[in-house]
């Protein structure tokens, strides 16, 4: 590029003649007007000084800086929550943080700036003391919201029990008969923590509501093989006579009954989507509890009924003495 003077370089740049004049001088670079010739050795030393001046400097130490570094803190700590009812538990906590920091040119107040890293860190702790503050709030609330689900579901629990005596020793005309159908609840919900070990799965919220739907749904084979024991003993059979042939006679339709069932609920268990998960837990629980209960229902249930006819006699023959003995018919037959 051959020399040209102040005048036409200006008029290439597109800017004032004035300020071109002016950014020269400043670049150590003698010219007395316009009329000046510039060389291709002055426009390069003119194109350095600007650079320099806007914070681009081509030298290959700051050109191999890195002009954005950023910097990762994790930080890990316990905090101790206390309960409604006293109970506290220890939860952790992780805060990741992340801040970049972007290159800027050198400026002649260095040192003014150094304390602008050590205000960035002393921000960052108030974040992160802020932040756990409101974590710490959190599972508080968090934690007395499960409180209350809690003592609602056993308030819950309490009402569906009575609900269900209620309900069988009306058609049954029986005070102690109830107690013989619902004696296979507490093995349903024993069949229900069997099935989270088995499947390994962690009891949860959801699980727990299953296990309340239970009770009202394994009482339904107890209460078919109580009936028709009832039914044999009315036609003249003995308890013992009435138990063995209510069992044999409800056998089949007991087992159906619960297999068919847990078939309902295989489905849901075999799947493994995101939405299926929200309600495998609640599956579980009623699946494996009927399972279980079926099983103690077919046994336990007779045993029961047995035991109770001769504690029944017992507590007569020692309220009513010696006279009692003549109307004890025992297991051998007629009815009570």
């Amino acid at each position: 590029m051959a020399d040209v003077t102040v005048e036409q370089f200006a008029e290439v740049l597109k800017v004032p003649v004035d300020k071109l004049l002016s950014q020269l001088d400043e670049a150590g670079i003698k010219v007395s007007g316009s009329e000046d010739t510039i060389s291709d050795d002055a426009k390069l030393e003119l194109l350095t000084h600007l650079r320099r001046s806007h914070g681009q400097d081509d030298t290959p130490a700051t050109a191999a800086a890195p002009r954005r570094i950023t910097l990762k803190r994790k930080s890990q700590s316990e905090l101790r929550l206390s309960g409604a009812q006293g109970r506290s538990r220890t939860v952790n906590v992780e805060v990741r943080k992340k801040r970049t920091y972007i290159k800027r040119g050198e400026t002649p107040d260095k040192k003014a700036d150094q304390p602008a890293p050590i205000a960035a860190d002393r921000a960052d702790h108030i974040d992160d003391a802020e932040y756990k503050r409101k974590l710490a709030l959190e599972a508080r609330r968090e934690a007395e919201e499960q409180e209350k689900s809690n003592s609602s579901l056993s308030s819950g629990l309490l009402v569906v029990l009575i609900l269900i005596y209620a309900l069988l020793a009306i058609p049954f005309r029986s005070y102690g008969q109830p107690f013989i159908v619902m004696s296979v609840i507490p093995f349903g919900v024993v069949g229900a923590i069997l099935g989270h070990i088995i499947v390994m799965r962690d009891l949860s919220f959801l699980s727990i509501v299953g296990m309340l739907a239970l009770t009202g749904v394994v009482v339904n084979d107890s209460l078919v093989l109580v009936d028709t024991i009832n039914q044999k003993r009315k036609q003249g059979a003995s308890v013992w006579e009435a138990t063995s042939q209510a069992g044999a006679m409800r056998f089949r339709p007991v087992l159906l009954t619960s297999l068919t069932t847990f078939a309902g609920l295989t489905p849901l268990l075999l799947d493994f989507s995101t939405q299926a998960e929200f309600l495998k837990q609640m599956a579980i629980s009623l699946g494996f509890g009927i399972l279980f209960a079926t099983v103690i229902t077919l046994i336990l249930v007779p045993i029961n009924y047995v035991l109770a006819y001769q504690f029944k006699h017992a507590v007569l023959r020692f309220w009513h003495g010696p006279e009692y003995q003549a109307a004890d018919l025992s297991l051998s037959g007629g009815k009570s």
